[in-house]
């Protein structure tokens, strides 16, 4: 989970027509799917564009290092799929997320 501000994370979304934040449009809440490979992502934005999914920003590098996309599911929730070059996985294929003390 993390805190980031709201009119910030819209733009992050599409800086040329951020999603609106008023009421019944975008709530503040991105959801997460982190995968292994910038050829995962874009994998996984195909299959969610070949089901109907609308896509709000096609997968791109971005200013944290990594490799990112958001789509938007039937209910109206933005999903980030994600890739980051440091990012370790476990052996069940779990983002491994380090304490940072």
């Amino acid at each position: 989970m993390e805190l980031y501000p709201l009119e910030e994370l819209a733009r992050d979304i599409d800086a040329e027509n951020p999603p609106p934040l008023s009421q019944g449009g975008f709530g503040g809440i991105t959801l997460a799917c982190n995968v292994k490979s910038r050829e995962e992502v874009d994998a996984f934005m195909k299959m969610v564009q070949q089901h109907g999914g609308v896509i709000a920003k096609q997968p791109r590098d971005v200013f944290w290092g990594g490799y990112s996309g958001y789509f938007r599911d039937p209910d109206g929730y933005y999903w980030e799929v994600a890739y980051g070059p440091d990012w370790e996985f476990d052996a069940h294929g779990m983002l491994r997320i380090e304490d940072a003390d």
